[in-house]
């Protein structure tokens, strides 16, 4: 039986992945703070699903309870990285930026740390990180978010480049969604708003490719590619 972490799974996107890799014969640990939220999972697929409380700002204890959840398990073969924060901040508050630098970078960070190593040691294995479309540029209304989404693809880039130097077999995955319902992106006009149904589904489609980049749902690539061109003096305007 084949064996997956889903960080971040008590709700969203992590919570139809972690759901999805249970229908499809996984055996899956489930992580997140809220443990109500991983039970419920746990209740669906009992024999499948083991729950680990978990809060990746405190990096340390957090990566600790990461490698206690492989032993659990017996082994590793796939690690999807979904924790994340995000939030409307013009104001520039000092706390939900710290907070989001916490979560999306270092806590992050912490997570691909204790995977390499792990799937370094076995020779094989795949990370997946859950960076953002909204990583291609600035963004005036979330500055911490849109950063801390770049600096998740880039590390992610990293990695990768270090696996293919090691020719260490790991598979190194940076998914980019756009606007998917989950209660994070959630509002009034949203933009191109995709089931999370729809998202997980490509996303799990893309990892049994081994593709190294996938951009969910496929239509954002348009934007993507109309992102990188806009220049400032427009794109400030946004």
């Amino acid at each position: 039986m084949k064996k997956a972490i889903v960080i971040g799974a008590s709700s969203g996107i992590g919570r139809e992945l972690a759901i999805r890799l249970s229908k499809g014969g996984y055996l899956v640990g489930v992580t997140g703070r809220r443990v109500e939220l991983l039970e419920e999972i746990k209740e669906m697929f009992p024999q499948q699903i083991l729950v680990k409380k978990m809060d990746v700002t405190n990096t340390e204890e957090a990566m600790k309870n990461f490698e206690d959840l492989i032993g659990d398990l017996g082994g590793l073969d796939l690690i999807i990285i979904n924790a994340g924060f995000g939030h409307i901040n013009k104001e520039l508050n000092w706390e939900p930026e710290k907070h989001t630098i916490e979560v999306n970078a270092l806590g992050f960070t912490a997570m691909v740390n204790v995977a390499y190593r792990y799937f370094r040691e076995e020779k094989k294995g795949c990370i997946v990180g859950i960076s953002s479309i909204a990583g291609i540029r600035g963004s005036s209304y979330a500055p911490a978010y849109s950063a801390s989404k770049a600096f998740i693809s880039n590390y992610l880039e990293g990695v990768r480049c270090l696996s293919k130097k090691e020719k260490s077999h790991i598979k190194i995955i940076d998914v980019k969604p756009g606007f998917v319902d989950t209660a994070m992106a959630r509002g009034d006009k949203v933009f191109w708003m995709a089931p999370v149904e729809k998202a997980a589904k490509q996303i799990l489609v893309a990892i049994e490719k081994g593709r190294e980049k996938v951009i969910v749902t496929k239509r954002w690539a348009i934007i993507m590619r109309l992102m990188k061109i806009l220049p400032e003096w427009i794109y400030s305007k946004l």
